[in-house]
């Protein structure tokens, strides 16, 4: 049994095709898919997914990559976070690899997220991109580790796994960690300690091998418990079962009885 952590199957490229992408999850055993919000516009859609499918769930939140959104006050999270299918808060964080300029409105939007994710007791879902420093500072200052949450398509350094560990954050690999070249990833993989960890597809993108280059969909994140199975040499049922206990436990109000 393995859930898929993040995907965002409310984008268009998946119009149409919802049972066809269900259907493909049960038959890899993937009980359960973590639906993300990256922003106003697609909330609704993202909502309609969680209240349709038992085995979908959904965040509440707006992606650093969303400069012309407004996004949501404090108030307006926890207000959303209410709903029986929304498990956390995000995506969010700092993204300064493809945004530039004077970055005060993703720190203060980051901000303003922590602190409704603490206030309502819903883990975060972070998103960071050559933004490492500021990303840990900022969890530190708001006491992002009352929240806890997920650091979510792991790229970054094992002392940066290290330090969001510390912070309460789980570290969540993605199809990356299939490909040869990605060798850091991959290093930490076998690194991070079985009880911190979850996989995910962030589909569309990333497709693991040997789908690369193919629209990605949550029961290819199969593909991603078995490499990380090899690259630690331990069974595949090891990995799914640790990393579907995880998620239960990160996101609480997920329920998990699902029948495929």
């Amino acid at each position: 049994m393995l859930v898929d952590s993040h995907c965002h199957i409310d984008f268009e490229e998946y119009a149409g095709r919802i049972p066809q992408i269900l259907d493909n999850m049960a038959r890899n055993q993937v009980t359960h898919a973590l639906c993300v919000c990256v922003n106003l516009a697609n909330y609704p859609r993202v909502m309609a997914l969680a209240d349709g499918h038992a085995q979908l769930f959904a965040s509440v939140g707006v992606h650093p990559d969303q400069a012309d959104d407004d996004g949501l006050g404090i108030k307006d999270l926890i207000d959303r976070a209410q709903h029986p299918k929304i498990v956390a808060i995000g995506e969010t964080g700092l993204d300064y690899f493809r945004q530039s300029g004077d970055m005060e409105w993703q720190r203060t939007r980051f901000r303003t997220h922590i602190r409704a994710a603490r206030e309502c007791a819903k883990p975060l879902v972070i998103h960071t991109r050559a933004a490492a420093e500021d990303t840990l500072r900022i969890m530190r200052e708001e006491c992002a580790n009352e929240a806890g949450g997920v650091m979510h398509c792991f790229t970054e350094s094992m002392e940066f796994a290290q330090a969001a560990m510390a912070l309460n954050f789980h570290i969540s690999f993605s199809g990356i960690v299939t490909f040869k070249n990605a060798r850091a990833v991959r290093e930490v993989a076998q690194a991070v300690p079985l009880e911190r960890m979850l996989v995910e597809t962030d589909s569309p993108y990333l497709a693991p091998v040997p789908h690369r280059g193919k629209t990605n969909e949550p029961g290819w994140v199969r593909h991603v418990a078995e490499e990380i199975a090899r690259l630690r040499g331990i069974s595949l049922e090891a990995v799914a079962e640790a990393t579907t206990g995880n998620f239960f436990r990160l996101f609480k109000s997920a329920n998990s009885d699902v029948t495929l």
